[in-house]
């Protein structure tokens, strides 16, 4: 079995696929660029839905009040600033499900939402439409690298809706196993051959990977 993945894999997340005796490429279909920002000077609760927010926001640590709140979507993401000594008050699945998490419990709050160039809406409208204090604050930029790939794949690995516009622009998607469902929503674009993964993490994606196409391919 032959898999493509659109990041750049760690040494314990390849061994995941060698070990199945899988072989594979893999890449970054998006370059991310941090933006030297001002944070504002009291942020009571913070929003942070990305790994790559999560790691812009800690560029500017010392100017963070370590009691500000944190809600988060994925547990990669909480991760990172629990680490950094950062206190998560929540973590979700999806930005939809955070914002119905916040418009439930902290309606009367307000949030300083730190994050990228090409976010995607639901959250942020979601909000607005309940009427929470949301303050958007763009902390990085991504951006597509568009590769050709002239060899066929038994599935492609998606981590991100962009990830998945960006390999599609220019190669066929075959089976697209994703990250959680947002993804796949923008996967089920591209193809009708979409597996979404257990957990939103790279490590249960390649299992979910590994295993289906056991399942299925190797009869």
């Amino acid at each position: 079995m032959r898999v493509l993945s659109t990041k750049k894999l760690l040494q314990n997340q390849r061994e995941l696929l060698l070990n199945a005796e899988f072989s594979f490429l893999d890449y970054d279909a998006l370059r991310v660029t941090y933006l030297d920002v001002e944070l504002p000077e009291t942020a009571t609760n913070s929003i942070i839905t990305s790994q790559n927010g999560a790691r812009a926001f800690l560029e500017h640590m010392p100017k963070v009040d370590a009691k500000t709140s944190h809600y988060c979507v994925g547990k990669k993401t909480a991760q990172l600033l629990s680490e950094n000594g950062l206190k998560v008050a929540h973590i979700a699945q999806n930005g939809a499900e955070l914002a119905h998490f916040i418009i439930k419990n902290h309606k009367n709050e307000a949030f300083s939402y730190f994050c990228g160039n090409n976010r995607r809406d639901e959250l942020p409208a979601l909000l607005k439409e309940a009427g929470v204090g949301c303050n958007e604050i763009i902390v990085y930029e991504t951006h597509e690298q568009l590769q050709t790939f002239n060899q066929t794949f038994d599935g492609v690995l998606f981590f991100s809706p962009l990830g998945v516009s960006a390999f599609a622009k220019v190669n066929p998607v075959p089976i697209a196993f994703c990250i959680g469902e947002t993804t796949a929503k923008e996967a089920r674009k591209h193809t009708n051959k979409v597996v979404v993964s257990n957990a939103t993490t790279v490590e249960s994606t390649i299992a979910k990977a590994v295993k289906y196409l056991k399942t299925n391919c190797l009869q």
